[in-house]
């Protein structure tokens, strides 16, 4: 197959500019069928809530269905065992990705149903008094479960806080985790603060006290490197849609031991080596945990997405996305009314969630979107981080490998119209 890879001339002793990374966007961008064939311009600036998909990922997932669609594991004719080799090979490469063992990656259909899965067979790992202990910053799929399940329990939900300048608390943390502690889970990244939490820390003062550590990094995946050995996480979780996969796919990560020792809470096909009336012994990891038909053509794709990524100048396309984020917060805070709800300084992800005087975040993205800017706005599934901030709702921007400094500065013309609306 020829590859689809964005022709790109080596830089030859001199130091990459803005320009040249904003050149390499914008060929990048071609590879995004949906991006360049709007019949008006599209500004595409909501990554965060799923990223565009690349014409190869879109053609793995086609060749699946018209060459090789088969169920996996059970059929013994050549197709079905092609099918079988493609999803296995899909595992391998995702698990290469996080620098996990194969059988330490479940297939989920995504970080949702990853933790809700996980928090049901940690269930009879937490007793009455318990404590469970999360962040303020973290979205519903992180903070729902796990709520839900000290309700169960009757175990205590503790909340790490965040400073003024939009970090978590460590100091707060380190008070907070406790000998009675016997989950941490935490988020990567904040999907609408762009904070970067020390995952590395919480997880050394989860292990110090005997909890298991939980991490979020359905939007850690796609902007920074993630290593489960570095780590030392129990269990992670991401989605495929967040970078550049299909959607309905993604990953629970879980340490050998760790999963060795739950029981499945999803019972069906596939995951049984012998099933009588009176008893069922389970199949091998990570089979176990996978009941039922997966979405086959998903992991494929899955990993033909992870393939693409990997083929591109990963370490200039961070830096320009580092480059974009801080010219965008230059640029945004320059327009009055714009107050940015997130860090100003330091490292973060390339997500931006603001508010504009009295204008509401929706009227923000109503507004926008007659300019052909795509943006978020409410309250981005993070409603107790809100709640805890005295704001009803924000609007977002967010960016990813196919964005450029012309779709910050189309944001920026629209947010001037907010302006001259609400004035």
């Amino acid at each position: 197959m020829k590859s689809t890879t964005p022709k790109i001339e080596q830089n030859r002793g001199k130091s990459v500019t803005k320009v040249e990374h904003n050149q390499l966007a914008t060929k990048i961008k071609n590879d995004f069928p949906l991006l360049i064939s709007s019949a008006k311009p599209l500004f595409y600036l909501d990554s965060t809530a799923t990223t565009q998909k690349p014409k190869v990922v879109i053609d793995a997932e086609t060749k699946y269905y018209t060459t090789t669609n088969a169920n996996v594991h059970r059929g013994l004719y050549t197709l079905a065992e092609n099918a079988t080799i493609e999803y296995e090979n899909a595992r391998a490469r995702v698990a290469s990705f996080i620098n996990a063992k194969s059988e330490e990656v479940i297939f989920t259909s995504g970080t949702t149903a990853s933790i809700n899965m996980l928090a049901r067979m940690l269930e009879n790992t937490v007793q009455v008094g318990d404590e469970i202990v999360v962040t303020i910053m973290e979205h519903h799929s992180n903070f729902l479960p796990w709520q839900q399940l000290a309700l169960r329990r009757n175990a205590v939900l503790k909340i790490i806080p965040i400073t003024t300048e939009y970090t978590l608390d460590i100091d707060a943390a380190r008070k907070i985790i406790s000998a009675k502690t016997k989950i941490v889970a935490c988020t990567y990244v904040s999907n609408v603060l762009g904070t970067i939490n020390p995952i590395v820390e919480l997880v050394g003062m989860a292990k110090k006290v005997g909890a298991i550590s939980v991490i979020d990094a359905a939007q850690a995946a796609a902007h920074l490197k993630i290593d489960v050995e570095k780590l030392g996480c129990d269990f992670l979780a991401f989605s495929g849609h967040k970078m550049l996969a299909p959607t309905g796919i993604g990953v629970l990560y879980g340490k050998r031991a760790r999963l060795d020792s739950l029981e499945p809470v999803n019972f069906g096909g596939e995951m049984v080596k012998e099933a009588t009336l009176q008893h069922i012994s389970w199949n091998d990891l990570p089979w176990k945990f996978e009941a039922g038909t997966p979405n086959i053509a998903g992991a494929i794709g899955f990993g033909k997405a992870i393939e693409y990524l990997q083929s591109l100048p990963l370490d200039k396309l961070h830096l320009h996305l580092r480059q974009l984020t801080s010219y965008a917060l230059e640029q945004m805070q320059a327009v009055p009314g714009v107050e940015i709800i997130g860090p100003i300084k330091g490292a973060r992800a390339p997500v931006i969630s603001f508010t504009m005087g009295t204008a509401h975040p929706h009227d923000i993205a109503e507004i926008c979107n007659k300019f052909g800017v795509c943006i978020r706005a409410g309250y981005h599934c993070a409603m107790p981080l809100h709640t805890s901030l005295a704001i009803s709702a924000t609007a977002r921007v967010s960016f990813y490998i196919y964005n450029t400094k012309e779709d910050v500065d189309m944001l920026i013309t629209a947010l001037r119209k907010v302006n001259e609306v609400f004035a």
